[in-house]
């Protein structure tokens, strides 16, 4: 009776096939068999079922064996990157979603507070039919991102301004006001200011009394012009950037005047990096967010318009107006009937500028630099008593607000402005559109009663010739000529002798005149 734990002899194919398997079924440093990397390549192929299986087959086997190794950092193979589509992607689902609750606190206060965000749906339609299209999906993102804007910031006015195109990168620009008393920005950022302004002094006061100065020097730099306050001028209005929709929202600083009078004299395109350094001659004090702001300032002044009559000034402002002030407030026209169409496109006298009008001094209003305090004052007295008192400068007067588009003043033989229909085809329906020549991009649409003021374009002004630098400026003189450091040459010894000579006879004789005088001084005693 044989023993039936001794197990049947194996018929040779199927040794064959156990071995083979066996075989196949050992792995690599890696812990990775051919016999699961072809049963996982075989199980691909049949659920794909490509067309061409055996052309691809290297190709998918390749795929699939890079697939299950683990890469170490320095692989050969760079790990795949997420595209392009897929970033935004990112960045746009934030727009779309919202915290728990969110929706019924932002209801809430909807029926309390009048919203300020702007309805961008009604506006892209306008100018959609004015021929500026921002396209249906980015108006609904811009939307959205004004959207977080207002619930995230206590703002009173908020209106989408525009788009500035950049080489790497643009910027969607929103234009808004502060609920009186509630900007805490600024406040910490004129506290911060001041506090600098005081160290300042006081280290300049131990440097003083510390050190051992050398002689100063006469060179007298121009006075530094103030920056308007905000809420005023150029800083009527705070702005917001972000790059793309569903970015965060950067805050621009206020303009200085040393900036816009920088700004005029240069062209830059913006690089889509607010910290980017702004590499110009005359240099420009500051770095791409200091541009981006003078510039949006600039582009304000001169291509925010309205139709005549839309705007006026209010009556206790016009009563208590004083002679030479300068008007920086108006209102909206509760009796504005409207303008029709036509008549919009046919003059330019029936539109007009409804921001202040900067000055070549940086400001809106001008400010007198001549003007020092009383200290400043006594030591210029003590130090120049002989000489003359300078000039005081004229003051500087611009167009005041509410002046019709027809007394701009055109660059070269090109107007300032081209107004047309939207369409000839359907006049009844057409808007009035107004165009910008001299800031490229600048549009203005309008219907009988309403209009929209938008910019989409480079940030750059039109000049009818090719962009050069100013020259720099003459070198200072190293030192003030006169008798006593001019060049001469060296006398001989026969001409110093002979000038020695010269001196002891004009002393004897100025003796013998002394001893004259004192002899008959004597006499009449």
């Amino acid at each position: 009776m044989a023993d039936s734990s001794i197990p049947a002899a194996l018929d040779p194919e199927e040794l064959q096939i156990q071995n083979a398997k066996a075989f196949l079924l050992q792995t690599d440093k890696s812990g990775l068999s051919l016999y699961e990397h072809l049963s996982a390549l075989l199980s691909q192929i049949l659920s794909e079922r490509p067309p061409n299986a055996l052309e691809v087959f290297e190709t998918l086997s390749t795929e699939l064996h890079w697939s299950r190794l683990k890469q170490a950092p320095d692989a050969l193979r760079a790990p795949r990157e997420e595209s392009h589509t897929y970033d935004k992607a990112k960045v746009h689902r934030a727009l779309f979603t919202r915290g728990d609750g969110e929706g019924e606190d932002s209801e809430a206060e909807g029926e309390m507070t009048e919203s300020p965000l702007p309805n961008l749906l009604d506006l892209a339609h306008l100018l959609q039919q004015g021929g500026v299209n921002l396209g249906r999906d980015e108006a609904v993102r811009i939307s959205l991102a004004l959207k977080r804007l207002t619930d995230t910031h206590p703002l009173q006015v908020c209106r989408f301004w525009g788009k500035i195109l950049g080489s790497g990168g643009s910027y969607l620009v929103s234009e808004v006001q502060f609920r009186e008393g509630e900007d805490d920005e600024a406040e910490e950022g004129g506290e911060e200011e001041e506090k600098g302004e005081v160290e300042d002094e006081v280290d300049e006061e131990e440097n003083e009394e510390t050190e051992d100065l050398p002689p100063k020097s006469t060179y007298r730099p121009p006075p530094l012009i103030p920056k308007e306050e905000n809420g005023t001028g150029a800083n009527k209005y705070v702005y917001y950037v972000c790059p793309e929709a569903g970015a965060e929202w950067v805050r621009l600083p206020p303009v200085t005047p040393a900036q816009i009078i920088a700004a005029r004299k240069i062209r830059h395109l913006f690089t889509g990096n607010l910290d980017a350094p702004v590499i110009t001659y005359p240099p420009f004090p500051g770095t791409e967010i200091n541009l981006l702001r003078a510039q949006i300032a600039r582009i304000s002044a001169g291509t925010h318009v309205s139709p005549l009559g839309y705007y006026q000034f209010g009556e206790e402002e016009g009563e208590e107006e004083e002679e030479g002030a300068v008007r920086e407030t108006y209102e909206e026209n509760p009796e504005f009937e409207g303008i029709p169409v036509s008549e919009l496109v046919e003059s330019l006298s029936n539109w007009v500028h409804h921001v202040q009008h900067i000055l070549p001094q940086g400001r809106c209003i001008w400010v007198n630099t001549s003007v020092k305090s009383e200290e400043e004052a006594d030591e210029e007295e003590a130090e120049e008593e002989e000489k003359e008192e300078e000039n005081e400068p004229e003051p500087e007067v611009g167009p005041p607000l509410l002046t019709p588009l027809s007394e701009d003043a055109e660059i070269g033989q090109t107007l300032p402005w081209t107004a047309f229909l939207s369409t000839h085809l359907i006049p009844h329906y057409a808007l009035a559109v107004l165009r910008s020549n001299l800031w490229p991009g600048a549009y203005t649409v309008a219907s009988a009663k309403k209009f929209e003021n938008i910019y989409i374009g480079w940030g750059l002004k039109y000049i009818p010739e090719g962009y050069s630098p100013p020259a720099p400026p003459p070198p200072q003189a190293e030192y003030p000529s006169g008798p006593e450091i001019s060049e001469s040459t060296d006398p001989t010894v026969e001409e110093e002798q002979a000038l020695k000579a010269a001196k002891e006879e004009a002393e004897a004789a100025a003796e013998e005149m002394e001893e004259e005088e004192d002899e008959e001084e004597e006499e009449d005693d």
